[in-house]
C-alpha cells in the first residue's frame, strides 16, 4: 500500500528572557529553563559571566545590558524584537548594600534606587511590547519589602516600590500575565555580605525551582519560604502599633 506519514506536532520552546542572569538566582532559573529546552536570551552587566552561564546551560543568545541605563535596554528589546515574541520575561536584576539608614553612603543608595525600582520601571515599560498576547512579565520584589525592617536600608525600600509597580501594572495591562516573585533569604553573593542571622536562608537553585513552579501556576505572587513571609505579611497586617513594637525589638536584638 502506500506509504503513511504521521504528522506530529512538536511543541515548541518557550521564548524566555532572564535579566540578572549571570549569577545567584537567575543564573540558576536559567540552567533550569534550560534543562528544560527553553529558548534562553540572558541579560546583565558582565558579558563573561553570561557566556559562562550560555555555555553551562548549552547554548542561549547573550544580550548584555544595564537595567539602569534605558537606552541599553532599548537596544536588547530591538534586538530580541527582530527574532519573534517572547513568551516570558523575568526581570530579577538588582543592587544590595546593608545596613543602618544612618550609616548609608547617599551615592549608593541613589544607586540602589535607580538599578532596583527605576530599572523594574524600564522593564515594566519595555518588556510588554515584546511579549506574544497574555505572554509573562515577571518583576523581583522581595519580603524585605514587606514591612520595613532593622538594616533593611533603601534596599528594602527599593522593593517596596516594585511590589507597588507590579499590583499597578497588573490592574493596568490585563493583556500581560503579569507577575511579582518575592524571596525569602537566599544563599547567593549578595547575601553573603550580612552580618545578621538570616532565617530560613534556602539554596539558589531551590529558589529558582520554586519561581519556576510558581510562574507555571496561577498565582499573582510567588513567595517563599512559606514560614518566613507568612510570618512577614502577618506583621504586615498589623497595626502599627503592634507592628512597630516587634521591629524595634528585631533592631535591639541586633538580629
Amino acid at each position: 500500500g502506500a506509504p503513511m506519514s504521521f504528522n506530529i506536532a512538536c511543541p515548541m520552546a518557550e521564548r524566555i528572557w532572564i535579566i540578572g542572569a549571570s549569577d545567584g538566582i537567575g543564573r540558576e532559573l536559567a540552567l533550569a529553563y534550560a534543562r528544560e529546552g527553553a529558548d534562553l536570551i540572558l541579560s546583565a552587566r558582565g558579558r563573561d559571566k553570561l557566556a559562562e552561564v550560555a555555555a553551562e546551560a548549552g547554548g542561549a543568545e547573550i544580550l548584555p545590558l544595564d537595567v539602569a541605563d534605558r537606552a541599553s535596554i532599548e537596544a536588547a528589546a530591538a534586538a530580541i524584537a527582530a527574532g519573534g515574541k517572547l513568551d516570558r520575561i523575568v526581570h530579577l536584576a538588582a543592587l544590595y548594600d546593608p545596613g543602618r539608614i544612618a550609616d548609608l553612603d547617599p551615592e549608593k543608595a541613589a544607586q540602589l534606587v535607580t538599578v532596583n525600582l527605576t530599572g523594574s520601571f524600564h522593564i515594566a515599560q519595555v518588556g510588554p511590547r515584546l511579549l506574544r498576547k497574555h505572554g509573562q512579565l515577571a518583576l523581583c520584589g522581595s519580603v524585605a519589602g514587606y514591612v520595613g525592617l532593622p538594616q533593611g536600608q533603601i534596599y528594602s525600600a527599593t522593593k517596596a516600590g516594585v511590589i507597588n509597580l507590579a499590583e499597578s501594572l497588573r490592574a493596568e495591562r490585563p493583556d500581560v500575565d503579569v507577575r511579582l516573585i518575592c524571596p525569602g533569604f537566599v544563599d547567593t553573593r549578595m547575601t553573603r555580605r550580612n552580618r545578621f542571622r538570616m532565617p530560613a536562608i534556602m539554596p539558589a537553585d531551590k529558589a529558582a525551582a520554586a519561581i519556576m513552579k510558581g510562574l507555571a501556576g496561577k498565582q499573582f505572587e510567588i513567595h517563599f519560604p512559606h514560614r518566613l513571609t507568612r510570618t512577614l505579611k502577618l506583621i504586615r497586617a498589623l497595626p502599627y502599633a503592634a507592628s512597630l513594637r516587634l521591629t524595634r525589638r528585631l533592631s535591639r536584638d541586633g538580629d
